[in-house]
């Protein structure tokens, strides 16, 4: 990939805010153990990734398919890294105090190759563990437990260049085994609330979609599932007539985390999850829009992550700083040696239903 970055910009610095009375507590006390950092540095990033996913939305509207080729924070969130094909539009992107950098391929391109892979492995099939956009090289990436494998699935693709294959362990699972803290039941089975939801005046919750097959009745709640669908997606809604919703997630130690929306968070922002076998577990968003390969079949468009979990966290609640992100799919590793956890993002189960 052709890469060049322009020379340092202020981007997201400024002096250090007084911080978000709306940001829960929980929120900041997980952030501050699992990522390593002071509690003034997680008021710090919990604004900068604020102001970054507004500038990405507007960037992202304002230089269009032809040129805009993703968004990502840097290390730290104090910068907000925009790439572009056009280097005339360094000026712009500055001006939004985001940091330009000139790249080869559009993300509209990228997200062409990786549909190409989609529709490969959905015919052929493939030995590869997950695939994804990962708009911080430019490029799609293909992870599988061989290079032999990985190259299988990449052949499929007209622009081999655009895809990097690399050899990895990471052999994602749905986390579906055993389910606590928000449960609720499946007859023998056990699995998480997502989100409470209304359609209509009819409450419920979303939840994995691994969890249940329409028409499946559940328990505490009672409800029923109005719709599922995995594999393909990872997403169901359960109408839970007669039960209360409420806009909150449970956080650490039992606190109750209130959600204010569903604006979906940049590449790089902090994120925590929610799940009866680990509880409240943060990290950062690594990629969006990466289909993973399970046992029981390919699930496309999920949400890459360094958050931890376990069997038993399926279908919980992904949330960054107060705004929604999507439920648990599934993942690789555990939380005491470290891992890799999917979401499906809620947005689209939102649109999905209604």
């Amino acid at each position: 990939m052709a890469c060049l970055a322009f020379p340092s910009t202020p981007a997201l610095a400024g002096p250090a805010p007084a911080g978000d009375p709306t940001t829960p507590p929980a929120v900041i006390d997980a952030l501050e153990r699992d990522l390593g950092l002071s509690e003034q540095q997680v008021v710090t990033r919990l604004a900068n990734e604020q102001r970054a996913a507004a500038a990405e939305a507007v960037l992202n509207a304002s230089l269009g398919g032809d040129s805009y080729a993703g968004a990502w924070l840097n290390a730290d969130a104090s910068k907000l890294m925009v790439a572009t094909t056009d280097a005339a539009e360094a000026k712009a992107i500055e001006a939004k105090g985001a940091q330009p950098v000139v790249v080869s391929r559009t993300l509209g391109h990228l997200n062409a190759v990786k549909d190409q892979l989609d529709q490969a492995a959905a015919k052929a099939g493939t030995a590869a563990s997950l695939w994804y956009v990962d708009v911080t090289t430019n490029s799609v990436v293909v992870l599988a437990a061989t290079q032999e494998a990985g190259e299988a699935l990449a052949a499929a693709v007209g622009d081999k260049d655009a895809v990097k294959v690399a050899v990895s362990t990471e052999s994602p699972q749905p986390f579906i085994d055993i389910i606590g803290g928000s449960a609720y039941y499946i007859g023998s089975s056990r699995c998480s609330v997502g989100f409470s939801v209304t359609r209509g005046s009819t409450p419920g919750f979303v939840t994995a979609g691994h969890c249940g097959r329409a028409g499946a009745r559940t328990t505490n709640p009672t409800g029923t599932f109005q719709g599922s669908s995995f594999p393909g997606n990872d997403y169901a809604w359960v109408a839970a007539t007669g039960n209360n919703p409420t806009p909150y997630v449970r956080g650490s130690g039992g606190s109750l985390v209130t959600v204010r929306g569903s604006t979906q968070a940049s590449v790089g922002a902090s994120i925590c999850r929610s799940g009866s076998t680990t509880g409240w577990r943060c990290g950062t968003i690594q990629q969006h829009n990466a289909t993973v390969r399970y046992a029981q079949g390919t699930v496309y468009g999920l949400t890459r992550t360094s958050a931890c979990a376990q069997p038993g966290d399926s279908g919980g609640s992904f949330i960054s700083g107060s705004q929604a992100q999507g439920v648990t799919s599934g993942g690789s590793g555990n939380c005491s040696t470290g891992g890799t956890t999917y979401h499906q993002p809620v947005n689209e189960i939102l649109s999905a239903y209604g």
